[in-house]
């Protein structure tokens, strides 16, 4: 992984390959960079535009080799996510320029907000970096960025700077490990592989984990994944990961559940041909969820969390559930099934009522759960749903901190009205209206203590990013879970 450094230092007295710099939109750049850059400026070349900017050689004029001048836009405009979307487009030009070193410059979001920026600055420059190709057997056309540099003024921040980029290192490294999981392919990322993933963190930050495998899931009654499970040669896995830090060994946990469906065909109601190699990110929920406890073992943070992972696959055979079948779930409550396909909700379903056993604080889920989701806020927004008002606000809050935005979704009584059984309580699809919040609400009747759910189907992968992602795996929602996570009293 990328090494990020930190360096006090006038901007004319750095010596690097590479050294980027912010500037507003029709300002000058630094005086001490006028030598460099005053015929780019002054001829209209560059106008510090947001998402523009411009490379040039310095002749010597400075120590740094060459000179960066990247747009940030009007002044006031400026905000930690356009600071991580900036990073990340310097670290890729660093790379694409074949330097092993590159150092950056950038101004602050508030004054005095360092920790914040640096943070923002060192995720995006790790995670503009990332690629998939672990199973390519040419080289690489390139080699990637060893060290980065983030500069700074005043040798009073240094605290400030480090403290910051201590975050920004682990939780980037929570989203590189939600991706890595997710991009593998579905006969090697398996519920098994998984809890082998978990059993690593777990041994390397002394957490408490059990995995129940089949026999211990239909041992507990979890019917749900049970049943979900059932038809896969590839054996459904129970996740359990308990991390007890707080200072008050009494303090309910905060429980995080990810939805593990290493490969989701659909069952008996089976989905179309086109797009289904995409259904190996079905996992992309627990997969954030590891990432999520990764981080929180390197920060040792001094909470009580657990987190629950309910891993399986979802296909055909003989002994596969059917669309028809009822289901007594895991709470006692029993379910009808009008398509296989929605089977993210059963296995979560089960994972909601195990968590009560815990007396959590609060438990937030997330979950690729539905296409709808995607008809409704594309890829820009995850989906955000629960009973409970001022966690919704703090998931929220939380997204926004990191740039992984989230939207509420109402759960009115008539969602739940939808779900309404014929033959059962409740069952799992209450048809195309309102899709993801008939799904909500169907998880919503197994939640008995403040709750939250985010539907991640648009944002945790797709074909295009912005500067810090890629084709894939976005590892969405794992840095929104570290920082609530950092954010509890």
């Amino acid at each position: 992984m990328l090494g990020i450094q930190t360096q006090s230092s006038a901007l004319d007295q750095v010596e690097t390959p590479l050294l980027a710099v912010g500037v507003y939109q029709d300002e000058a750049p630094a005086q001490e960079l006028s030598s460099v850059t005053e015929e780019a400026t002054s001829g209209g070349d560059f106008k510090g535009k947001s998402g523009t900017s411009v490379v040039m050689y310095t002749g010597g004029k400075i120590p740094a080799k060459r000179l960066m001048m990247v747009g940030l836009g009007e002044r006031g405009s400026l905000t930690t996510e356009k600071l991580r979307r900036v990073a990340a487009t310097v670290s890729r030009k660093a790379r694409s320029l074949e330097v092993e070193s590159a150092a950056v410059s950038l101004p602050l979001v508030d004054a005095g907000n360092m920790i914040d920026s640096s943070q923002a600055i060192s995720e995006g420059a790790i995670l503009g970096l990332y690629r998939f190709d672990r199973y390519r057997t040419n080289d690489r056309e390139t080699e990637d960025l060893e060290t980065f540099t983030i500069i700074f003024e005043d040798s009073e921040d240094a605290g400030d700077v480090e403290g910051g980029v201590h975050l920004g290192e682990r939780t980037a490294r929570a989203a590189l490990l939600a991706r890595d999981l997710a991009n593998e392919p579905s006969n090697i990322a398996t519920p098994e592989y998984l809890a082998n993933k978990a059993r690593d963190i777990a041994t390397e930050h002394g957490m408490d984990i059990t995995v129940l495998d089949r026999a211990g899931i239909e041992a507990e009654g979890l019917t749900g994944l049970a049943t979900v499970g059932r038809s896969a040669s590839n054996e459904p896995r129970f996740i359990v990961m308990e991390y007890w830090r707080a200072r008050d060994d009494s303090a309910p946990p905060t429980v995080l559940i990810g939805k593990a469906v290493t490969f989701d065909s659909g069952g008996i109601s089976i989905k179309p041909t086109g797009g289904m190699e995409d259904m190996k990110f079905d996992m992309c929920g627990g997969a954030a969820v590891l990432g999520a406890m990764q981080a929180l073992g390197e920060l040792d943070l001094p909470i009580n969390v657990v987190a629950l992972i309910p891993a399986t696959e979802n296909l055909p055979a003989g002994d596969a559930f059917k669309p028809g079948d009822i289901l007594t779930m895991h709470s006692g409550k029993t379910v009808e099934i009008l398509t296989t396909d929605a089977e993210g909700r059963l296995i979560l379903a089960d994972a909601l009522s195990y968590a009560k056993r815990y007396e959590p604080a609060a438990v937030i889920d997330c979950a690729t759960l539905t296409g709808a989701c995607i008809i409704a806020l594309g890829d820009h927004a995850s989906g955000l749903m629960g009973n409970d008002e001022d966690l919704i606000t703090k998931v929220q809050k939380a997204g926004e901190a990191v740039g992984e935005r989230a939207w509420p979704l109402p759960l009115f009584q008539e969602y739940t009205d939808q779900i309404k059984g014929d033959y059962a309580d409740i069952k799992n699809s209450g048809g195309r209206g309102g899709g993801a919040l008939t799904a909500g609400a169907f998880l919503k009747e197994f939640a008995d203590f403040p709750w939250a759910h985010l539907d991640i189907a648009g944002t945790s992968f797709g074909k295009k990013g912005n500067p810090y992602t890629t084709k894939g795996a976005t590892g969405v929602p794992a840095r929104t879970l570290v920082q609530f996570l950092r954010e509890i009293d």
